[in-house]
């Protein structure tokens, strides 16, 4: 598969679990970049920068980036991705079923067009704060937005001091 198809399939599944829950699948940072929004840290590992990689990680299921494409490494089971809910597996099926059969430049078109939080960043990145995933998928009470950011900011606190030990 195309690596930016890939790439923005993995986006357009944090959005929509934001839009059902107000949390993402992949606790990633998105960011805004010339061909639309990408999950910062997972774009770091579709380039091949696997860092401390674990035995189960990245590279452990997908391979590295050739001609601009990844594929799996491994057959995939439903026992194999227990760190995923049932909720989380819907919500991938579900962006499958509605964007699995358009290429790669379609898909960047449409979060140009479609995902209101991303902004071109004239050639570089650009941070997209979760509060503007929040209002763009339809959350506008201010209070509820404060409270998931919270969330969100604690959760990715956790996961980088765990990330150390």
């Amino acid at each position: 598969m195309p690596h930016l198809k890939l790439m923005k399939l993995l986006y357009l599944s944090d959005r929509e679990s934001i839009q059902e829950t107000g949390l993402p699948i992949s606790w990633d940072l998105p960011v805004s970049m010339p061909h639309g929004p990408v999950l910062s840290l997972t774009l770091n590992l579709m380039n091949g920068d696997w860092g401390s990689d674990t035995t189960d990680g990245w590279a452990s299921w997908i391979s590295g980036k050739e001609n601009y494409e990844v594929g799996l490494v491994r057959p995939v089971s439903r026992k194999a991705l227990d760190k995923l809910s049932d909720f989380d597996l819907d919500v991938l099926e579900s962006v499958w079923a509605r964007f699995g059969e358009m290429d790669q430049w379609s898909l960047r078109d449409w979060t140009h067009d479609h995902c209101a939080e991303w902004q071109d960043p004239d050639g570089s990145s650009r941070p997209i704060a979760p509060g503007e995933i929040l209002r763009a998928v339809g959350y506008n009470d201010d209070n509820e937005i404060k409270n998931i950011i919270r969330i969100i900011e604690e959760q990715r606190s956790l996961s980088a001091t765990l990330s150390r030990l």
